[in-house]
C-alpha cells in the first residue's frame, strides 16, 4: 500500500493510481472504500479520514508506506498511525508560516504537563498562546481540544509546546516518530526536552532514550544530543521525596510537588489528615493521594492538572528554582526555554 500527499503527487502515481477527493463522501462511502483495498494499490488523497482509515489497516508491513511528494521522503503506516493517533499529526504537509525559535517538550502525562507549563509560566515568561509558527503548524488544529498547551514568550517571539504522552514509553515512541516527522515533512523544531522518569536509575532512563536516538544520525551536545538540526535535551525526574508518613516507590513529578508544597508550608496543615488516614487505612498514603489532600486543604475544587498548575504559579520563586535545581533539572529548562541566565528572582 501506497499512500502519496502533498502537491507534487503526479510524479509518485503511475497510471493505477486510485485518485480519491474526499468531496462529497459521508464516512460509510470511506470506510467501504478503504475496506475494498488489498493491499498493492497506490492511492492519492489529501483525506484525513481516509488516512487514518489505511494507516490503521495496514500499519503492520514495513512495506505499506505514506509518501510526501514535496521532499519524496516516506513514513511507513506504523509510523503514519501513530502520529495521528498520539500527536493528531497533520500527515498532509504544507507547513508553511512565520519560522521562530521554537522547543517542544514531551512528558508523561497531563499533569505532567501542566506542571511543566506553570514553571515556563512563571520562570521564563511565557504566555498562552493561539497563533503556532510554522514549526508548530501541524498541532494548530490539537489545541482547540486542549490537548496540548501552546505557549509563547511575546518579547522575543519564541514558542514552546508541552505535549503530554502516555508514560516513559509514550514519551520515547513520540520522540521517535518526531524525529522522523522532521526529516520527512522538511520543517524545524530546534530542540526537543524528553522528561521522563528514572525508574529504575539514570543510566536506564538515559539509554531508553539513546536507544530511540541510535535510528538516527546523531552526536552530542553539551546538555543532550544533536539530529539534523534538533536538539533533544533529556530531562530526568529523580528527586525522592521521603517522609515516614509517604509511601515512595519511584521519582516522579509528584515528587517534585510534595517538595514544592513541604516548602510553602502546606504539607505541615495537612499532616494530621495524613496521620489519621494512614491509621485508618493501615498504610501509608501514596503520593497521589497526598496530593489530593493538599488540593482540598488548599481549597482548589478543581481537578489535579489545575490545582498542579496552579499551585506552581502561586509558589515562592526561590522555592521553585530551588527544587527544580536539585532535582538537576534547571538547566535543561532554561535551554528549552532558551534563557539561559534568564530564570526570574
Amino acid at each position: 500500500m501506497r499512500i502519496i500527499t502533498g502537491n507534487r503527487f503526479e510524479e509518485f502515481a503511475d497510471e493505477k493510481a486510485i485518485l480519491f477527493p474526499e468531496y462529497w463522501k459521508n464516512r460509510d462511502k470511506l470506510i467501504e472504500f478503504a475496506s475494498s483495498l488489498r493491499e498493492d494499490e497506490t492511492v492519492v488523497t489529501s483525506s484525513l479520514e481516509v488516512v487514518d482509515l489505511l494507516s490503521e489497516r495496514f500499519k503492520k508491513s514495513e512495506e505499506n508506506v505514506l509518501i510526501y511528494s514535496d521532499t519524496g521522503k516516506a513514513l511507513t503506516l506504523k509510523e503514519v498511525y501513530e502520529l495521528r493517533k498520539y500527536l493528531d499529526f497533520d500527515v498532509r504537509g504544507g507547513f508553511s508560516g512565520e519560522e521562530a525559535k521554537t522547543s517542544i517538550l514531551f512528558v508523561e502525562g497531563k499533569t505532567d504537563a501542566k506542571f511543566f507549563k506553570a514553571v515556563f509560566k512563571k520562570l521564563f515568561d511565557f504566555r498562552e498562546s493561539r497563533k503556532p509558527p510554522r514549526g508548530l503548524r501541524f498541532i494548530e488544529r490539537v489545541f482547540e481540544r486542549d490537548n496540548f498547551d501552546l505557549l509563547e514568550r511575546e518579547s522575543d517571539g519564541v514558542f514552546l509546546a508541552v505535549i503530554p504522552s502516555e508514560g516513559n514509553s509514550g514519551v520515547i515512541r513520540n520522540l521517535g516518530n518526531f524525529l522522523r516527522a522532521i526529516e520527512v515533512f522538511d520543517f524545524s523544531v530546534e530542540r526537543i526536552g524528553v522528561a521522563i522518569d528514572i525508574d529504575e536509575n539514570r543510566e536506564s532512563a538515559l539509554a531508553s532514550i539513546t536507544g530511540k536516538l541510535s535510528d538516527f544520525r546523531h552526536g552530542e551536545t553539551a546538555l543532550g544530543y544533536l539530529v539534523g538540526g534538533t536538539e533533544v535535551v533529556p530531562l530526568i525526574i529523580g528527586l525522592p521525596f521521603e517522609d515516614e508518613l509517604v509511601e515512595w516507590k519511584k521519582p516522579a513529578v509528584e515528587d517534585l510537588m510534595l517538595h514544592l508544597i513541604a516548602r510553602e508550608s502546606l504539607l505541615e496543615r495537612i499532616k494530621p489528615g495524613i496521620k489519621a488516614l494512614n491509621e485508618s487505612l493501615g498504610r501509608k498514603l501514596k503520593p497521589k493521594e497526598v496530593m489530593y489532600l493538599a488540593l482540598s486543604a488548599y481549597g482548589h475544587w478543581g481537578n489535579l492538572e489545575g490545582f498542579y498548575e496552579l499551585f506552581v504559579m502561586r509558589s515562592r520563586f526561590r522555592n521553585l528554582k530551588a527544587i527544580l535545581r536539585e532535582a538537576g533539572l534547571m538547566g535543561g529548562l532554561q535551554h528549552l526555554a532558551w534563557a539561559e541566565g534568564r530564570g526570574r528572582r
